[in-house]
């Protein structure tokens, strides 16, 4: 084989290299951008990961708050049905004191 010959397939050698490593070199860029967006799309997660527990704790909150007003709400009827009672039967005295004076 002539010189010009193996001059000519070295230089196709050092242009597929140069090639390959041009590729090399865009592959790393993309992946590292790809990373980029991982680490962005994994702290978007964590956060509404957050927000999401922020949010049932709220939830559990207002739960108890619901749960303490219906228990108080069930104190006061029963304290006003005694009320009531009450009321009927000193009525009762009443109307039979007034109707023994007449």
């Amino acid at each position: 084989m002539s010189s010009a010959g193996v001059e000519v397939r070295i230089s196709r050698l050092e242009t597929i290299v140069e090639q390959i490593g041009e590729a090399v070199v865009a592959t790393t860029d993309t992946i590292e951008r790809l990373a980029e967006r991982v680490d962005a799309l994994t702290v978007q997660v964590q956060q509404q990961g957050q927000q999401v527990q922020q949010q049932g704790y709220q939830i559990f909150a207002l739960c108890d708050a619901v749960q303490t007003l219906a228990e108080a709400q069930d104190d006061s009827l029963d304290r006003l049905s005694q009320l009531t009672e009450s009321l009927e039967r000193l009525l009762a005295l009443i109307e039979g004191t007034s109707n023994s004076q007449s």
